[in-house]
């Protein structure tokens, strides 16, 4: 930036701490300098500090007013962001800051980052956070006779760890607000619970050389889909770019003598594929013709594909210099493609009651060829626990169907969370809102996991409720902020937490 954020509007905390925390890398499970860096600034404004045995973070606000009836409220966010980037920008997530930069899309300013996602999931939390800290200490805010705790989690977006294992006497509250939606207008009150299926594929590797003489190594490379939040956007019809391949090495597979070296693509369980690659061996003299064939089925996904991925770029090239000679052996890789290729991926079922909600999805997210194995991770949503159940061993017994050497494992499996439509904390946000910009707020429950599912498990007494900025594109290099949405959903938490107290 060529200019400081604090210039984007108020409050001018937030746009100050933000910029400052998209200095300091923050990956999941690597929460360690945004850590210290909100304990520094707590302790500044000398607060009160915890953190627990997996280093969740708890700040605490203490009323000026000390009675019996005092109401505890909880303000929460995840310390961690995805860290995802496109295949042709040089970034480090583990040093090198965010490049931010502001775009116009419809008239409407948004903060963006330079090929990378921004980490607005949920930096906006923390800067908001960071930002009613340094307000109360310069005795500008004063929610009395409220006790406020502000409660940063580790490791929201690879399995949702800090929640978990959250020690049991941690935080004490009769409401908490989350800061992880993603539309200023809209109030997240339930949520789908998730699980993942993970296959680990173990082969012998055979050289290229006892099968071919000749042999050409070529490769196909998938990018410029949108990608995106493997929950919230699976409805949306974007393309996998694993499944994408995976149809594509099908369909060669089945006309020519193809010998897969590797297939490669994703990164996080819980992202849409938007880059893939595979490299594979064929015949010297079947060049032209699978070179023909290749272009002809590339023509025809997209034409398929272009309405809904205008940027997708799918390449065929010849690799000279490649001079890896393994290969997947002959009856792996007939088992393998025909697994992925009609391994379901996107909406299972949508929501018999409430429109527009997926009831049960299941998305293929990443694809890593190794040394011996293949790992294989997938993810599986539904707002019914027997449901999510029922899609992961589907998905498992299309893994054990064809007596491939896999092991199943399912590292990560976590509850929904059950709206409350009675919740006083919902008619309070619902008539604050409706006062202050003279509509009614949506009231939703998402295809995603949030915290407050295995909060709500571990805290049952608790009300809560899920609020936050406009987000876009989460989880991918799109994603962006709308500048305008933190001025309006910053006076929209204070006067809630106004009428809290």
């Amino acid at each position: 930036m060529t200019h400081s954020l604090r210039d984007l509007g108020n409050p001018s905390e937030f746009w100050e701490y933000f910029e400052m925390i998209s200095g300091i890398p923050r990956c999941s499970r690597h929460e360690e300098l945004i850590r210290e860096f909100i304990i520094r600034e707590a302790n500044n404004f000398k607060l009160e500090v915890k953190i627990d045995r997996i280093k969740n973070l708890l700040v605490k606000i203490p009323s000026k007013i000390k009675n019996e009836n005092n109401k505890k409220v909880i303000l929460q966010c995840h310390m961690d962001m995805v860290c995802e980037k496109n295949e042709d920008i040089v970034h480090d997530f583990s040093k090198d800051p965010l490049k931010l930069k502001i775009i116009e899309i419809d008239n409407e300013k948004w903060l963006t980052a330079k090929g990378t996602t921004l980490g607005a999931d949920n930096g906006g939390g923390i800067a908001y956070l960071l930002a009613l800290m340094k307000k109360i200490y310069n005795k500008e805010l004063d929610f009395s006779p409220l006790i406020l705790s502000f409660l940063f989690t580790v490791n929201e977006e690879r399995g949702l760890s800090g929640v978990y294992r959250i020690d049991d006497n941690f935080i004490d509250g009769n409401y908490l607000i989350n800061l992880d939606s993603e539309d200023d207008d809209t109030f997240t009150i339930g949520c789908a619970g998730g699980i993942h299926t993970h296959a680990d594929i173990r082969y012998k590797g055979e050289n290229i050389n006892n099968h071919v003489n000749n042999a050409m190594a070529l490769k196909l490379n998938i990018k410029g889909l949108l990608g995106g939040h493997s929950g919230v956007d699976i409805n949306t019809n974007r393309a996998n770019s694993l499944k994408v391949i995976a149809k594509l090495l099908w369909k060669l597979n089945n006309k020519f003598s193809i010998f897969i070296n590797s297939i490669n693509g994703g990164n996080l369980s819980n992202a849409i594929p938007r880059e893939s690659n595979s490299i594979f061996y064929i015949d010297n003299k079947d060049f032209l013709e699978v070179r023909d064939f290749t272009n002809q089925i590339i023509t025809e996904l997209k034409d398929k594909l272009s309405e809904n991925e205008p940027g997708m770029i799918i390449s065929f090239e010849h690799l000279n210099k490649f001079a890896e000679n393994k290969i997947l052996p002959k009856k792996v890789q007939e088992k393998l493609l025909n697994i992925l290729n009609i391994m379901p991926n996107g909406p299972i079922l949508l929501h018999p009651e409430i429109p527009n909600l997926v009831h049960t999805s299941t998305n293929l997210a990443s694809i890593k060829t190794k040394d011996d194995f293949i790992i294989i991770i997938t993810s599986q949503r539904s707002v019914e626990e027997p449901s999510k159940k029922e899609i992961s061993e589907k998905i498992e017994s299309l893994f054990n169907l064809d007596e491939l050497d896999v092991n199943i494992e399912h590292p990560e499996d976590y509850p929904g969370w059950v709206p409350n439509f009675n919740s006083k904390l919902l008619s309070i946000s619902k008539e604050v809102y409706k006062k202050q910009f003279h509509e009614d707020p949506n009231i939703e429950i998402i295809h995603a996991g949030l915290e407050t599912g295995i909060l709500k498990l571990k805290f049952p007494n608790l009300e809560m409720i899920s609020l936050g900025p406009t987000l876009k594109n989460p989880h991918s290099p799109d994603e962006r902020l709308k500048i305008a949405s933190i001025e309006k959903f910053w006076n929209f938490l204070i006067k809630l937490l106004k009428n809290l107290s």
